[in-house]
């Protein structure tokens, strides 16, 4: 990711850039430790799922998201095991970047019993997912506006945020643990071209890292309906 330092771009603030981020599998060991100093005991890996999230720093959001994940998590029928505050040190972003800095917090689930297989418990988190962020976003409630769920899987986490990718791992002392292990690391350093660099858009994104112009879908339709004749 740091060799990638050539073609970000800064703003008039060279602290601040378009974001970076890197996604890895989820690091048992690492929160498996971790989550038993908060008094949380984690089943085996492949049991249970976390979600990295974006939360509101004002307390009045920060509630109300908080609020209905666990109400979602007891509606679709999922375990809540419990929450972690993810470790940061903003130390070194620059100031206007710090002005919209989101609260960092994972959500750890458990899989029911009755679902006795990986990949249906990853399409039940997947379902969990949206009916939070579904909630959340039609509440259009300007102390919610930054809640974003960076990432919710048995499988994966990403972790990105609005920073430089000389930041990334000092920025997130998860990255810099040596328990956080992984077989894999798909890394990105975002270059916005026609919207605003924001945390939410930092990539990667949760499967995929990418560098083109897939902005919309409807673009794409069009100009392969121009191409046809």
């Amino acid at each position: 990711l740091i060799n990638l330092d050539h073609r970000g771009a800064v703003g008039a603030d060279p602290l601040a850039g378009d974001g970076a981020g890197i996604l890895m599998q989820l690091p048992d060991r690492l929160f498996r430790a971790e989550v038993e100093t908060l008094g949380i005991t984690l089943p085996e890996e492949g049991d249970y799922g976390v979600g990295m999230v974006f939360l509101p720093s004002n307390k009045t959001g920060l509630n109300a998201c908080t609020s209905s994940i666990e109400a979602a998590i007891k509606n679709e029928g999922q375990i809540l095991l419990g929450w972690r505050d993810v470790p940061v040190d903003n130390s070194d972003l620059g100031e206007a970047v710090k002005e919209t800095e989101p609260c960092h917090r994972q959500i750890f689930v458990g899989r029911p019993a009755e679902i006795t297989d990986e990949d249906e418990f990853e399409r039940q988190v997947y379902v969990l997912r949206k009916s939070v962020s579904n909630k959340v976003y039609k509440r259009h409630d300007r102390a919610t506006a930054t809640y974003y769920p960076v990432s919710f899987s048995c499988r994966t986490i990403v972790y990105k945020g609005m920073v430089l990718v000389t930041q990334l791992g000092a920025y997130f002392k998860d990255l810099t643990d040596e328990r956080f292990e992984s077989a894999l690391a798909p890394v990105h350093q975002r270059f916005a071209t026609n919207t605003f660099p924001s945390w939410r858009l930092a990539h990667p994104y949760r499967m995929v890292a990418h560098n083109g112009e897939i902005n919309t879908l409807r673009g794409n339709v069009n100009w392969m309906a121009a191409r046809q004749a």
